[in-house]
């Protein structure tokens, strides 16, 4: 059994999406993000950089991960799915993974916090945020045009820490007009089952303003 520690955000559902695609059996503890749950000194024990998500593996010694990249190697190496063997194509998932997490992640998550819940509009940031978010958006069309997949023809981590994303696009007002091999694959992953029922972990309920706010700040860390 899997202890799945979350919040409805890109980060957190790249793991409730992971648990789902393999089939794992895990019990999720919904952090209320404006509460600042991330912030107790009980989920501190956990991760200490308090930020979901994070897990809790029964079945290894009660082992505890954190960061969601490392999160997804690390279920991806227990099942022996979403990441292939050999040394090319485990790399070609690496770099597409490692892509998302230190490019489409931190640029979209502050697009989304100066397009929408940045006191003042600063112009500048909003611009160079959405225009950064863009040109990876291009990157990952050129390879789409090639592949089925980000890593290949194969699904796997890297897509599933993609997506997410790409999904809050419009959210973060970065337009995917004009490239048609992303829309393709965001579509199609879209389509499947165990990524609609992760995308309902934790289940959604009505935020206030604040809720919102504090959540979609949290979106900053990647």
């Amino acid at each position: 059994m899997i202890e799945l520690y979350t919040a409805a955000t890109p980060n957190g559902h790249k793991i409730s999406i992971a648990l789902e695609e393999l089939g794992l059996d895990y019990r999720v503890h919904a952090l209320d993000l404006a509460a600042k749950d991330q912030k107790r000194p009980e989920f501190l024990q956990i991760n200490p950089n308090g930020r979901i998500p994070a897990i809790i593996d029964h079945d290894n010694d009660d082992f505890a991960v954190f960061e969601s990249g490392a999160i997804l190697i690390y279920l991806a190496e227990k099942t022996g799915k979403l990441l292939p063997n050999d040394i090319k194509g485990r790399t070609q998932v690496m770099q597409w993974l490692m892509f998302q997490m230190s490019g489409v992640g931190p640029m979209m998550g502050q697009a989304n916090v100066f397009y929408r819940y940045f006191p003042k509009k600063i112009p500048e940031a909003i611009e160079r945020y959405q225009n950064e978010g863009r040109r990876l958006f291009e990157v990952l069309n050129q390879q789409l045009a090639q592949h089925s997949f980000l890593a290949g023809e194969n699904y796997s981590i890297a897509d599933i820490a993609t997506w997410p994303w790409v999904n809050i696009h419009e959210w973060s007002g970065v337009a995917i007009d004009g490239l048609p091999h992303l829309q393709r694959w965001l579509a199609q992953i879209a389509q499947r089952p165990a990524v609609q029922r992760g995308m309902q972990i934790p289940q959604p309920n009505v935020e206030t303003p604040e809720e919102k706010a504090a959540r979609i700040c949290h979106m900053v860390t990647r």
